[in-house]
């Protein structure tokens, strides 16, 4: 199967392209694909450029870190390429934090054993919540991270609603330029 230029295969049969903890998540999870890519290309911009694949089937994994007092709570939100995550509006309220932001990439690649511009929700720490964009689920084939930048999954939107932790969020994102 292909979406673009690339040459999509089932994930369960190329474990060597990707990290660890997605390897394990991804077991008994029909419907999973990956392909290989140039790591340097791995950022969303470059990728679909490159690799011919729109922005409007691009998601991206952000980590964000959520702090009330002395408690830090992560999270992973998932979102298309085309938006922009509302963290001080809704992640902090669905977090219940009295400050939102985007984790460091350190804390977020140590966290999740995976590589920074590579992090997917397939993987992350079981007590981690999972917030997903509604525009998210309804693609046929979103495209993520695989926890390494030397490739990409692809997934129909639906199994991420799936996912252990996980919660559709109506208006997690904003179109880019909107308010």
């Amino acid at each position: 199967m292909s979406l673009g230029t690339l040459d999509l295969q089932p994930a369960l049969d190329h474990p060597e392209l990707l990290a660890p903890p997605v390897a394990t998540a991804i077991v008994g999870l029909a419907g999973v694909l990956v392909a290989p890519i140039d790591p340097e290309l791995a950022d969303t911009a470059a990728f679909c450029e490159k690799y011919d694949v729109g922005l409007e089937v691009s998601a991206n994994c952000v980590i964000v870190a959520g702090k009330r007092g002395d408690a830090v709570t992560y999270a992973a939100c998932i979102l298309l390429a085309t938006t922009r995550l509302d963290v001080n509006g809704v992640v902090r309220g669905l977090l219940d934090a009295r400050k939102a932001s985007f984790a460091p990439m350190d804390d977020a690649v140590a966290l999740t054993g995976m590589e920074y511009g590579g992090i997917t929700p397939l993987g992350l720490p079981v007590d981690w919540p999972v917030f997903i964009d509604s525009r998210v689920v309804g693609l046929p084939l979103a495209i993520v991270g695989s926890g390494v930048r030397r490739s990409k999954i692809a997934l129909p939107g639906s199994l991420l609603a799936g996912l252990p932790g996980s919660t559709v969020v109506e208006g997690l994102a904003k179109e880019k330029g909107e308010g």
